[in-house]
């Protein structure tokens, strides 16, 4: 028995070698040239704000069980249950990427220098859904003890393929071009996914339990927002905001 699931072990292992081979992964991974430095083109003292709230009508379909039993470390963790649908109290929708998809012309906004973080952890991605902007580090960890690689499948960025096979281990990387959104899977385990959006500025949010979501700082205007769902698709609205002025709009989605 021990030798069959050693076999199994090391051909997956091959097998992500050269899939990780085959789409330019590898220890060391390329990253994009430093932005220049740029200050930010938004007048603090005229700055305003959209927040708003997002709801599902209808009956949120129940989530289904994930059978880990293919990893004897998987199979151990809680939680296995699935994320596409999250509903909280009073139909709030969980897990809905939120953005500024139109308004803000030609300006250039800084490039933060804290990075965002993707984590392994529990045999599933965390966060399930997340953002980040042009030039800024995604640092991607693993907390699992156990064979994982994190594949991201974009349609404008370059696709990346890398192997973690133990707990500690991250790597780096940089997004050259703004999109929303791009896929991350595991080969290793199907049931593993997550999904980020990049974007050539700050203004986006990921709502959470209580379906609300703040976009602040933003200079007055009138702007195209944009929410976002793996499941249900997506939604625009057009929202003015003057000087000082915090607008709240709301989305709903059907089940």
């Amino acid at each position: 028995m021990q030798s069959s699931v050693y076999r199994a072990f090391a051909a997956c292992a091959l097998c992500l070698m050269v899939v990780t081979a085959g789409c330019g992964g590898g220890a060391k991974e390329e990253k994009a040239s430093a932005p220049a430095v740029v200050s930010n083109p938004v007048d603090p003292a005229t700055a305003g704000a959209i927040t708003g709230v997002i709801k599902l009508d209808g009956t949120a379909p129940a989530p289904q069980p994930i059978t880990m039993d293919s990893d004897a470390y998987c199979e151990k963790q809680p939680g296995n249950s699935t994320e596409t649908v999250v509903v909280g109290e009073g139909s709030a929708l969980q897990n809905v990427f939120v953005y500024v998809k139109d308004g803000l012309g030609n300006r250039v906004f800084p490039v933060p220098s804290t990075p965002v973080v993707l984590d392994q952890k529990g045999c599933r991605y965390a966060p399930h859904v997340l953002g980040i902007q042009v030039g800024q580090t995604l640092e991607i960890h693993s907390s699992d003890n156990t064979l994982h690689n994190v594949h991201a499948v974009p349609q404008q960025n370059r696709e990346f393929n890398e192997a973690h096979q133990l707990a500690g281990i991250k790597h780096d990387h940089v997004f050259s071009t703004k999109e929303v959104m791009i896929p991350f899977k595991c080969d290793v385990h199907k049931w593993m996914n997550a999904y980020l959006g990049v974007l050539d500025h700050p203004f986006y949010a990921v709502t959470g339990g209580n379906g609300r979501f703040e976009l602040k700082g933003l200079p007055p205007g009138t702007y195209t927002i944009e929410a976002w769902h793996e499941k249900l698709g997506t939604q625009t609205q057009m929202v003015t905001i003057g000087e000082k002025q915090t607008s709240d709009v709301s989305f709903t989605f059907k089940s």
